[in-house]
């Protein structure tokens, strides 16, 4: 085998994460040239648009309009796609595996939906995906379970992964502004896309969830199978009545293993105010990972954004570059396991959390008992219960916090409960994390 004495790279899509992975391609090649032992040259990249100004020197990079140029050039040892979404980027991504190139992709959407087959392909042709700027951005959180936690059963994972809905929360909770103003305000700061639907409404945060739980447990994860809920319902009553019960409302991707079945799942969560990742704010991410060997772990760094991103983009370049140099191409398995097993994942009615819940009751007599008496009838029993001032539309606001229920049961009752006279409008439900966590 002949010697190596560079590893060579593509980029599809100069975009934003592009752009900055090709700025710290550039801007840090000596550090990275002293790391691996060898240069990585940036030899092309591809984008529809190759005329604007990035305001970067690209000396001696090609540029090129179609995609093809680069998972068809023989000299190229690395194909980095960064066009997002599923097609072509996945038509790209499997060529380039056809071709015996190593794929790095910052891609989560892409993965959480046809992963499998990535992974599959990349395992038969015997190259590398690299994905570790698909979850998290820079916090290198795959890293930390691929082979850091290696050791460990995985017993949970809380992550705050989606920087826009925690912006979201943070204002409305140190402002008590309402939620379309506030998603407004981050629309105008480039914190939200014009659509938001992918972040307010979790399915971003599901995404990500779908490669982490795959690779903590083993398993295939489909996105399909994940409980995902967003934020769009909060509003500032409850976030008070958080704060009054000594909790913050925090959006969390929440996976566990639990008597060998696993829970995957997305959903607005009230954390007690003194965990660590309850004080995380803005649009930082952070994840508790908890291992039966390590105990509690915490990880907490920018999710999103040109040079975080980039740089772990850049940081599976390096990986790769290595057993290339080394001549061992299948060092890691792609998705961490030798030897992967199927699991059931649990589903979301058979969970077992605290709950809040929040009533719009009329106000007269007979209604609190009532409704205690059909959520003792579902056996959920009930914490702690305040009642916060008067009339709000012509109901009294009730908050309840249960103990451990099953899901199944609370849906139950809530079913009977909404259906009386004496509630107006639907219940309001928010799931109550006590677990310790880091």
């Amino acid at each position: 085998m002949a010697i190596k004495n560079s590893i060579n790279v593509g980029i599809i899509g100069f975009g934003t994460v592009g752009t900055g992975t090709a700025r710290i391609l550039i801007e840090n090649a000596d550090i990275i040239r002293r790391r691996l032992g060898a240069p990585v040259v940036l030899k092309k990249i591809s984008d529809l648009d190759v005329k604007r100004d990035r305001g970067l020197k690209l000396t001696g990079v090609q540029l090129t309009t179609k995609a093809q140029e680069i998972f068809i050039d023989p000299e190229i040892d690395v194909v980095v796609e960064l066009i997002g979404g599923y097609k072509p980027a996945k038509d790209f991504i499997l060529e380039a595996i056809k071709n015996k190139k190593h794929v790095v992709t910052a891609n989560k959407a892409l993965l959480a939906v046809h992963g499998e087959e990535i992974y599959a392909a990349a395992e038969q042709a015997g190259v590398t995906v690299g994905f570790e700027a698909s979850v998290a951005g820079g916090i290198p959180i795959l890293a930390a379970v691929k082979n850091g936690l290696a050791a460990n059963n995985i017993k949970s994972i809380y992550g705050i992964v989606n920087g826009t809905c925690n912006y979201i929360l943070t204002l409305m909770t140190n402002e008590g502004r309402k939620f379309d103003e506030v998603l407004k305000e981050a629309q105008a700061k480039g914190y939200a896309e014009a659509d938001p639907t992918f972040d307010i409404e979790g399915i971003d945060s599901a995404h990500k969830l779908a490669v982490l739980a795959m690779l903590a447990y083993g398993t295939p994860v489909k996105f399909d199978d994940i409980h995902t809920e967003g934020i769009s319902k909060i509003t500032p009553l409850d976030i008070d009545f958080a704060k009054d019960l000594g909790y913050k409302i925090k959006l969390l991707a929440i996976t566990k293993m639990v008597d060998g079945e696993i829970e995957a799942r997305v959903h607005p969560t009230m954390l007690p105010e003194e965990y660590p990742i309850a004080s995380v704010d803005g649009v930082f991410n952070a994840l508790s990972i908890v291992g039966d060997a390590v105990g509690s772990t915490m990880f907490y760094g920018r999710g999103a954004g040109d040079m975080p991103t980039g740089s772990a983009v850049v940081s599976d370049i390096i990986d790769i570059g290595r057993d290339i140099l080394a001549g061992c191409t299948d060092r890691t398995p792609v998705t961490a396991f030798r030897e992967r097993r199927p699991l059931k994942i649990r589903k979301m009615e058979d969970i077992t959390s605290c709950y809040y819940l929040r009533f719009s009751a009329i106000d007269k007599p007979g209604v609190l008992s009532r409704i205690t008496g059909v959520l003792g009838k579902n056996n959920i029993s009930i914490s702690s219960m305040i009642q916060k001032g008067r009339k709000v539309d012509e109901a009294v606001p009730i908050v309840m916090m249960t103990h451990d229920a099953i899901e199944r049961d609370v849906r139950k009752a809530l079913d009977e409960i909404n259906k009386m006279d004496c509630v107006a409008g639907a219940t309001i439900v928010i799931r109550v994390e006590e677990g310790k966590q880091g």
